[in-house]
């Protein structure tokens, strides 16, 4: 995160007595990245959280990868995967690499009777379908339609779901995620020409302090496995915290988009960024505005990164046949462009309607059996038409 915040309760000083009414000792706990030398966050707990009643057996929840070679363009409609009622059963990792994972959940439940920790991964965890709450020992964020939610490694938390028809673009990077460089200042705000601010950020409102004692489920994530954790105390039992490491929620309705009289390349719609990937989005906008300007994106050769680009909603004037929840990969090393006749049709349009997440990482992606299971095998060929 770019800035400081705080909630509740803590005292003056970093390290030093901070007591309960009662003479006891709060429990103080640094949050901290890359060792003690990045962000951090101090948290003051009314238990120690390092009590433990049991641990289970680990649960294998690594990617089952199939292909680890591609270079053919693919597209697969991952609305076909059947909703399920917990979140984790929903999940789908669908591809990755050794700097991210990416895939799907289509949970119709809350996640009533457990907790979730990724102590392997920060999340972004994008909201196509559903609306609810996130809790976390920071507070707690509303989330709907179109919110991206930014969750820091080793934060421990829960989905709670307004209604059963839920769609998630999940992930999960091996790095820290945060906004483009380009758009900070030296002392990390943002700058003018940025497309979005802190003020369109959404932290963690209304600390609850959970002063409970007994079993309290939480599931890890470590080295790809989950491990069933059982706590003596409730995991939300801060009274304070203050730092710079928390998470929080950024709308894509809230980017806003940057034109040009010719057609503008995709890092324009860049939007976060995490250790050899970046994350885009791309919004309704008027198009390129020159007497002679063709809308449509030009032909690319991608000999950076894999493109991946996850459709929202809209209207998309470069390709044909898409869906909602449908993701198409085009890898590195071959060209990609709009499909037959898109071009033309493009000219002389003054805007778009069309939503999506683009996520371009630049090493190669390897896929999972899931992700074959939803694939339009005929994709490559879309372009003879």
């Amino acid at each position: 995160m770019p800035f400081y915040h705080r909630a509740g309760k803590f005292p003056q000083k970093r390290h030093i007595q901070y007591r309960k009414p009662d003479g006891g000792l709060y429990q103080e706990e640094l949050v901290s990245t890359e060792g003690f030398s990045n962000v951090s966050t101090l948290i003051y707990h009314v238990h120690p959280p390092t009590l433990v009643k049991h641990i289970g057996d680990p649960i294998d929840a690594r990617p089952k990868y199939v292909v680890d070679n591609n270079l053919k363009h693919r597209s697969f409609t991952t609305f076909s995967f059947d909703a399920q009622d917990d979140y984790l059963e929903s999940k789908r990792i669908l591809m990755g690499n050794s700097d991210l994972l990416v895939g799907t959940a289509a949970p119709k439940k809350s996640m009533s009777d457990y907790y979730y920790k990724n102590a392997d991964a920060d999340e972004i965890l994008f909201i196509h379908e559903g609306e609810g709450k996130l809790k976390t020992i920071y507070g707690n964020i509303d989330f709907e339609y179109g919110d991206y939610l930014l969750i820091p490694r080793g934060t421990i938390y829960q989905l709670d779901f307004n209604g059963e028809n839920n769609r998630i673009l999940i992930t999960e990077s091996f790095s820290p995620v945060v906004p483009p460089k380009r758009y900070l200042n030296n002392y990390g705000q943002f700058l003018e020409h940025s497309p979005y601010c802190e003020r369109d950020l959404r932290l963690p409102t209304d600390l609850e302090t959970h002063d409970e004692e007994g079993e309290f489920k939480v599931i890890i994530k470590k080295g790809g496995y989950h491990f069933p954790y059982t706590l003596a105390t409730h995991p939300f039992d801060a009274i304070g915290w203050d730092g710079y490491l928390y998470p929080y929620a950024f709308s894509i309705h809230e980017f806003e988009p940057i034109t040009g009289r010719v057609h503008m390349p995709p890092p324009i719609h860049q939007t976060f960024e995490g250790r050899n990937f970046v994350v885009c989005s791309f919004v309704p906008r008027l198009y390129d505005y020159h007497p002679q300007a063709i809308p449509a994106p030009y032909n690319h050769s991608n000999v950076d990164s894999d493109e991946i680009l996850y459709y929202v909603d809209g209207d998309f004037m470069s390709r044909k046949h898409v869906e909602r929840g449908m993701i198409t990969l085009h890898p590195k090393g071959i060209p990609h462009g709009p499909h037959p006749g898109t071009i033309e049709k493009s000219i002389g349009q003054k805007e778009t309607g069309e939503l999506a997440v683009m996520i371009d990482p630049f090493y190669p992606l390897q896929l999972t059996e899931d992700v074959l299971t939803v694939e339009d095998e005929n994709y490559w060929k879309s372009w003879m038409e």
